[in-house]
């Protein structure tokens, strides 16, 4: 028990010495370099309406030159009516395009809500407010002299509202522009399926002029830093601010660029089969390309493009150019995935795009965690009883390690008393007193450090079901019992007391005689600490150290219990 309190203890402080860290990390970060002179800064009237610089050149594989940075009459647009907004929508995803570009300036996620509270508001993942902007666009890019409708032309939508009808499967917002002077049209659809967050776009391309088209099809995220999380009084406990917020894409591998870094280091990439996206604690907006087709991936910041100074940050893939004869069509599709962290079926959308799931370092123990966690959730059917499954299984496989870190706490207790006069024999020469102590464990033949490997072994487990409590989306507002959301503390603090009240009783089962009098003042304030630091970590993982301690206390019991009454046998015997 000594051994496995002082791991338990390292474990703790090392924790929060962590989390300590990462919260100096968000708070303090790198100074910026200066900003560019003001002339060469991009402004606009409105913060709908995007800077010039988020519409990219084409590609190098068609050989023209750049377009213009902005049409004509765009520059200044005033922002898009609500009323002439479109809206769409099918059972768990609420769309908000705007005719302008066929931007998606709006995307609700109507099975998960802001707060754990009732009739709160579903979690709007984009948004084009000027304090939240962030947006998914998608357009034409034009090459010699070829017409071509940006994420800044004007559209046509079919119709305003788009309603869900029961038995619908499919939801098709259709967008239309026209050039009549090049006799060229583009048809934009976006469709919506039942059940999933995996939004379709088709870009067709109709030439009913005499000239050949040519250009090609772009998509790109665009937002700003999103505001810091709300402080705690124990800042260092709040997850959103050491989760990862901002770009990645995937190639062949999974690779994240910080808000911090788009400047420093922005990407530019020749990608086949891949994603960008832009990605925070919950949820993930991915733009997949073409798995098939050459795409052109790049990161831009744009600066002060509205009147509050902040930056964006934009992530863009460019598709190869084609071309269209006269009298032919042609069509360019991609997929936009704007939802929550599904780990069962991000996969699925796209390769790696499961990695969003980030724990970090502690990746190779909290997915395997997470994905036994997910199978007894299956049988169990609430996340509360499928950690508590979890510490059985965890405690019957190590069942024996903790027997023998019993045993050992068993006997050393019956030598207290020869502890206690090698004590009084050695006085204050505790070298003699330790040699002392030692030979006599031998005699006895007693491992003092039984209890070290099973101690051990909570160390990687408390970080990973830490990480998997935080960042795991389908434990976001899991209830239990009293406990409104297994992820955020509980609110009654009933789980720390109750872990406390188990730390008394194994201390109550455990030698104190002989212990160093710093050791011995660290096992009475342990319970009290362990209380205090449990209020701000997660309810699951209270709940997991409760369970675990309720078993470890009754095996240390019965244990203890069956080594008296053995020796009880012999005496009488």
């Amino acid at each position: 028990m000594i051994n496995q309190t002082r791991t338990l203890l390292v474990v703790a402080l090392f924790f929060v010495a962590y989390l300590l860290w990462q919260a100096w990390q968000h708070d303090y970060p790198p100074v910026p370099p200066p900003a560019p002179p003001a002339s060469a800064q991009v402004t606009s009237a409105s913060p709908s309406v995007p800077a010039a610089s988020s519409i990219p050149a084409p590609s190098a594989t068609v050989a023209a030159p750049p377009v213009a940075a902005t049409p004509a009459g765009n520059a200044a647009a005033a922002p898009t009516p609500k009323q002439d907004l479109v809206t769409a929508s099918n059972d768990v995803l609420k769309l908000t395009i705007d005719p302008r570009g066929g931007t998606i300036v709006g995307a609700a996620l109507l099975d998960y809500p802001q707060q754990v509270e009732r009739g709160s508001p579903p979690v709007q993942l984009l948004d084009d407010a000027a304090a939240k902007y962030y947006v998914a666009q998608d357009g034409l890019i034009g090459a010699n002299g070829s017409a071509a409708p940006n994420h800044l032309a004007e559209f046509k939508p079919e119709a305003t509202t788009y309603q869900w009808a029961p038995g619908q499967k499919q939801a098709v917002v259709t967008l239309t522009w026209n050039d009549a002077a090049t006799g060229v049209s583009v048809i934009k659809r976006y469709t919506l399926t039942r059940g999933s967050y995996v939004v379709e776009l088709s870009q067709q391309v109709e030439n009913h002029g005499s000239k050949a088209w040519q250009g090609n099809t772009y998509e790109q995220l665009d937002r700003i830093e999103p505001p810091p999380p709300p402080k705690h009084f124990l800042e260092f406990y709040n997850p959103d601010s050491y989760a990862f917020t901002g770009a990645a894409w995937y190639s062949d591998k999974y690779n994240k660029l910080k808000f911090g870094d788009f400047e420093s280091d922005p990407l530019h990439a020749d990608v086949t089969g891949g994603w960008i996206a832009m990605s925070q604690r919950f949820f993930v907006t991915a733009w997949i390309p073409d798995a098939k087709q050459a795409q052109q991936f790049s990161s831009v910041e744009t600066q002060a493009a509205d009147a509050s100074g902040k930056p964006r940050y934009l992530i863009r893939t460019v598709g190869p150019g084609f071309s269209v004869a006269p009298g032919a069509s042609a069509t360019r599709t991609a997929r936009l995935y704007v939802g929550p962290k599904l780990q069962d079926s991000l996969g699925d959308v796209a390769p790696g795009l499961d990695r969003t799931v980030d724990y970090g370092m502690w990746t190779f123990i909290a997915q395997p965690m997470f994905k036994l966690l997910a199978f007894l959730h299956k049988l169990v059917g609430a996340w509360g009883l499928a950690i508590i499954v979890l510490v059985l299984l965890i405690q019957a496989a190590t069942y024996k390690l903790t027997e023998a870190q019993y045993k050992a706490g068993a006997r050393m207790r019956k030598l207290q008393p020869r502890l206690k006069a090698l004590k009084e024999r050695f006085g204050d020469d505790k070298q003699k007193y330790q040699q002392a102590m030692m030979e006599l464990y031998k005699k006895e033949k007693i491992n003092p450090m039984a209890g070290c490997l099973p101690a051990l072994i909570t160390f990687p487990i408390f970080f990973a079901l830490y990480y998997v409590l935080i960042f795991s989306v389908e434990l976001r507002h899991a209830p239990f019992l009293w406990i409104p959301d297994l992820s955020a503390a509980d609110p009654l603090f009933i789980l720390p007391v109750l872990y406390a009240l188990t730390m008394l009783g194994q201390q109550f089962l455990t030698p104190v005689q002989g212990m160093d009098p710093t050791q011995a003042r660290i096992m009475k304030v342990m319970p009290v600490l362990f209380a205090v630091l449990f209020f701000f970590f997660p309810a699951g993982l209270t709940l997991y150290y409760v369970v675990r301690g309720i078993c470890m206390l009754s095996q240390q019991w019965y244990i203890t219990r069956k080594i008296d009454r053995a020796d009880a046998r012999t005496r009488t015997a």
